[in-house]
């Protein structure tokens, strides 16, 4: 973890007021985690950012495994630990295995991935380091994806390289029972 303290510590149900506790409550899966729980302290701002990511989670076009690979991709570059260990759970889920999610940390130059897969990894990298997809890139994720799809795929990098920013910044250290990057 970039920061081994919170600098805004997360909220805990008892502490949140009616309107901070059903936002965070209808965000969690099974219990309030610490990502939302900090961005409890701003609820109207979660409430908002909520259907613009959950879109991106669970509503978008693009295919989940595929999703999970460019999103744990951006967390690693964006050294996003706690993205990381939520979307290595997530990713299983999706079809990823433990040696592929170990791969993403290398990038699509690493040996054993499918050209969709390489292609994926490298627009990830190039919204990353330049905020465009390259002609190149785009006309081999173009013989796959149509344009919905090459869209929710823009939309999820940047939404996770925002989120990598504030979880960096706000220092969300990682929920119980999750594994970060040495792990």
């Amino acid at each position: 973890m970039r920061l081994t303290q919170p600098r805004i510590l997360p909220l805990e149900i008892s502490e949140m007021d009616e309107e901070q506790r059903d936002v965070v409550e209808r965000a969690s899966f099974d219990k309030p985690i610490n990502i939302h729980k900090t961005l409890a302290h701003h609820h109207k701002l979660l409430k908002r950012w909520l259907v613009f990511a959950t879109h991106v989670l669970n509503k978008s076009t693009f295919p989940a495994r595929e999703r999970e690979l460019v999103i744990l991709r951006i967390g690693w570059l964006c050294r996003a630990e706690y993205e990381w260990a939520q979307h290595a759970v997530i990713g299983k889920k999706a079809g990823l295995t433990d040696e592929e999610i170990e791969r993403i940390k290398s990038g699509p130059d690493a040996g054993g991935w499918s050209e969709l897969d390489k292609t994926l990894l490298r627009a990830t990298d190039e919204l990353k380091n330049d905020t465009f997809i390259s002609d190149p890139t785009w006309q081999e994720l173009k013989k796959t994806y149509d344009d919905r799809q090459m869209i929710d795929l823009i939309f999820a990098v940047g939404n996770y390289n925002l989120v990598s920013m504030a979880l960096n910044s706000l220092g969300v250290q990682l929920d119980p029972g999750l594994k970060g990057f040495e792990s």
